[in-house]
């Protein structure tokens, strides 16, 4: 390609990028939401598009103080200023739902006030409308790009988060849930200041998980950051279920925890999902054998899940190509994987959405999760083995559930135990015998080649890199 084309192009990207952002800072709510969701996809998107669209993460509708007032008044009969002892007309910042004040409380807690946009809920219905009509014209145009059964899968999941007090129960249950993790913490909720579209929590600071110079000049850790940020929401992937599905840098802080290591702030509970534990146990049992590279394994575990093109399925999964012969994953795509991922979106369209279709519906969101954390863990500079981490977790996922399978008697427990970290330390065990096969056999071609008695040619020194 020429020059001359490829600016040409990149200018249209540029403007297509900047209309989609007019569009959805125009009309807020859910275009905003879609809007955020395409910027997981920079390893398919053009740039330009990813550039653009990350302001829309932070950055939404400021109404004017009127309806903030008015809202309260529907909502508590009372002003901001009779509810808080202070309260900032001025949003600290601006979501697809909601703008978020901060305020104190009257005995000098500081606290955020998510308060949802007054005309929010009236407008749902007809801007989902709206998308359903443009979705049907798109496929008119295009048959294969058919995606208004996903909009029709997600409406009342999106509609549960117009729904503050949902919101509110949801951030208290994923605390409960995580509160092993030393290093999570989940704003606590002041319930009497909270309604339906008004939301008050503790009020904390932190930087953007994406706000790479921000974190170094606290001093923290990259790696240890993205460890963090993996594990917890592998924890809710594979053990829980209970699945934040818009963990956008936005809503996930940074900031220095009691023992001078990062400690994670989780935001904007109002999007979740569950997955059940039949779906979660196949999935377990799917991430091990995709990292272990045991094919028939895969098949099976994918079939578990409904969906028959498996290898096409664990490609998706892992937003990355598979390759069988070597058991090692780069984090960050070489320009040859991110040119057969963009193929493969283009040229496998229909069987793509096939998988989509057959997989859990739960999993559409799950999909969503583990590709923002993807891709946040390469804006870090990939300092983390992702999918051997998320292996880990995944193998101690299954050993819980198995664990709490168990009946009541203590004896079979502790067999059940035994059995379940023994399966944790296989897996151990064979990942790390095989990845130091692979580096000893790197070492010995290396050795070869230096001494000259082996020619190392392009694909081979590929292989050794």
């Amino acid at each position: 390609m020429s020059p001359s084309y490829l600016t040409e192009m990149s200018a249209c990207h540029q403007r297509a990028a900047e209309s989609i952002v007019e569009g959805a800072l125009r009309n807020g709510g859910i275009y905003i939401k879609l809007g955020q969701g395409l910027c997981s996809f920079n390893h398919l998107l053009p740039p330009e598009y990813i550039r653009t669209l990350q302001v829309l993460e932070d950055k939404a509708l400021n109404r004017r103080y009127k309806e903030v007032d008015a809202l309260f008044q529907e909502d508590f009969n009372k002003t901001p200023e009779q509810l808080f002892k202070t309260f900032d007309y001025e949003p600290i910042a601006a979501a697809s739902l909601a703008q978020v004040h901060k305020a104190e409380l009257f005995d000098g807690t500081p606290v955020a006030v998510k308060v949802q946009y007054i005309d929010l809920r009236d407008r749902f219905d007809g801007d989902i409308r709206i998308l359903e009509i443009l979705l049907d014209i798109i496929k008119f145009m295009h048959p294969s790009f058919g995606f208004r059964w996903v909009l029709k899968d997600l409406k009342g999941t999106l509609a549960q988060e117009l729904d503050f007090e949902n919101e509110a129960r949801n951030s208290e249950r994923c605390a409960v849930e995580l509160k092993h993790f030393s290093f999570i913490s989940v704003p606590k909720v002041f319930w009497e200041q909270t309604s339906k579209r008004v939301l008050t929590a503790e009020f904390c600071n932190g930087c953007k998980i994406n706000n790479v110079e921000e974190i170094k000049r606290q001093g923290l850790s990259l790696k240890d950051t993205a460890d963090k940020l993996i594990r917890t929401f592998a924890e809710q992937i594979f053990y829980t279920g209970f699945i934040h599905a818009d963990p956008h840098p936005g809503n996930i802080l940074v900031r220095r925890g009691p023992d001078n290591k990062a400690e994670l702030v989780l935001l904007d509970h109002g999007l979740y999902e569950y997955l059940s534990q039949q779906d979660r146990v196949a999935l377990c049992k799917l991430w091990r054998s995709i990292v272990l590279r045991d094919e028939a394994a895969m098949e099976k575990y994918s079939c578990e899940l409904g969906v028959k093109e498996y290898f096409l399925f664990c490609e998706m999964l892992l937003q990355r190509p598979i390759n069988m012969q070597e058991l090692g994953l780069s984090n960050i795509l070489s320009q040859e994987d991110t040119a057969y991922m963009r193929e493969m979106a283009s040229q496998r369209f229909e069987s793509i959405m096939q998988v989509l279709k057959a997989m859990p519906r739960p999993m559409l969101l799950v999909f969503r999760n583990i590709n923002t954390v993807r891709s946040i863990n390469i804006t870090l500079g990939a300092p983390v083995d992702r999918y051997f981490v998320m292996a880990k977790s995944a193998v101690r996922g299954w050993s819980k559930i198995q664990a709490e399978r168990t009946g009541m008697l203590h004896r079979l427990w502790v067999f059940r135990w035994v059995r379940t970290t023994w399966e944790s330390l296989k897996f151990e065990l064979a990942l790390r015998w095989e990845m130091a096969a692979m580096s000893m056999t790197r070492s010995f071609l290396s050795l070869l080649s230096y001494v000259g008695l082996v020619s190392v040619d392009a694909d081979l020194y590929e292989y050794l890199r």
